[in-house]
């Protein structure tokens, strides 16, 4: 690793909020295995090649739970580290036979089969967000006219919880991601809030099933049922995947297709390039978040670098999906990309489980966009947009349109 005069502070920032980090492409050629400084101020290995990224999200030698571990980095700047640090997410086994078991059941969720029956119930309300944007007039803010709410609402379905709380799904999921922004205190006033309110559903769902996962969890499996804990962690957990990264990628992906407007009517042109152009926006997404951490439980050789036991790696997707080795010009945006095989949905037994449903989300804001706004373009310079900041996830505060 890079020796202690070259420890990088980690995250770094953008140039714009559509362009990554000039390091990334110095790293992956001089340091790929690069020491940095996380927000807590504790020290880990940054990973930014494709092949080594995917080596380590796929081996099941190593926890992305880093609160089990004694000496693993703290993320985050507040005291409890972050989400890859709390002692909440433990609650859902991380590994062995009750991870399996775990992701068995709600990955019932995620079919290509369930995905294909919701699409028109998310293409009816994507339009009718489109129709509220448009009576509201121009310019406007795509991110909250459409990017936010759309996968709340989803997801709000999924879970049979009301879409009229997702402000205060957004806050709690906030604090939940938190790097920089929030202090103790309130994440933990804000989390107590959460695990409050979600344990109410739970019981009002076994006290009354539904037609819903949470429901489908309680009344399945009688045998071994899962316990309230953990039917609170998924519910928990869906949530926030569920509505914060998709939010921040419908705008990021509408951003970055419209920064260079003759992708956009490459699209409006030829909307069968929806799926490769979804594909290829998740892989070019210069602002992804931090990544994915992961504890190193025995001694690894990666890139050449003995990492020894007790380092904690974070695992830059973002930086390994503009990896030439793995993508013929990888820093440009090809909507006909085919294969892409990115890491955008992580690697292995921990890949993102609502992928399916995060896919069919974008394609189908995507196609509306085209149908319903063809002219649509950016009210400001690319160059002028805002980065979410201080969270774990990234994003565009906002993302200013007319049409």
């Amino acid at each position: 690793m890079a020796d202690s005069e070259s420890v990088l502070d980690y995250p770094m920032p953008n140039p714009t909020a559509l362009e990554p980090p000039a390091e990334w492409a110095r790293l992956r050629q001089e340091c790929p295995v690069a020491k940095v400084r996380l927000p807590s101020g504790d020290e880990a290995a940054l990973l930014t090649r494709y092949d080594d990224v995917k080596k380590v999200l796929a081996d099941p030698r190593f926890t992305r739970q880093l609160d089990t571990r004694a000496g693993a980095a703290r993320i985050a700047a507040n005291e409890s580290g972050g989400v890859f640090n709390s002692s909440m997410a433990s609650t859902i086994p991380q590994s062995g036979p009750g991870h399996r078991r775990w992701r068995t059941r709600v990955g019932r969720w995620f079919t290509a089969k369930r995905m294909a029956a919701l699409r028109p119930r998310i293409e009816a309300m994507a339009d009718q967000l489109v129709d509220e944007m448009l009576e509201r007039g121009q310019p406007a803010d795509l991110k909250a006219s459409l990017g936010f709410p759309l996968p709340v609402w989803v997801i709000c379905d999924l879970l049979g919880v009301s879409d009229s709380d997702r402000d205060r799904f957004s806050y709690w999921s906030d604090t939940l991601l938190n790097l920089t922004k929030y202090g103790q205190a309130e994440i933990d006033a804000a989390q107590t809030e959460f695990v409050k309110y979600m344990s109410a559903h739970v019981a009002a769902r076994r006290a009354e099933p539904g037609e819903d996962l949470l429901s489908s969890l309680i009344t399945e499996d009688v045998e071994d049922p899962m316990s309230d804990a953990e039917l609170v962690a998924t519910g928990r957990g869906l949530l926030v995947a569920g509505h914060e990264t998709t939010a921040n990628m419908i705008s990021k992906m509408v951003g970055m297709l419209l920064a260079d407007r003759r992708r956009w009517e490459q699209l409006v042109a030829n909307p069968a390039l929806v799926r490769t152009a979804v594909e290829e926006s998740l892989r070019f997404d210069a602002n992804p978040g931090i990544g994915l951490p992961r504890f190193i439980s025995e001694d690894v050789e990666i890139s050449g670098t003995v990492v020894p036991t007790g380092s904690t790696v974070m695992c830059n997707m973002g930086a390994a999906n503009r990896d030439e080795n793995a993508f013929t010009d990888a820093d440009e945006m090809d909507l006909s990309r085919s294969p892409n095989p990115h890491l955008t949905f992580g690697s292995g037994a921990h890949s993102c489980l609502g992928q399916a449903l995060a896919r069919t989300e974008l394609q189908t804001t995507l196609e509306v966009l085209l149908r319903r706004l063809p002219t649509l373009e950016l009210a400001v310079e690319s160059s002028d947009l805002e980065r979410v900041e201080g969270l774990a996830v990234g994003g565009l505060a906002t993302l200013p349109v007319r049409w």
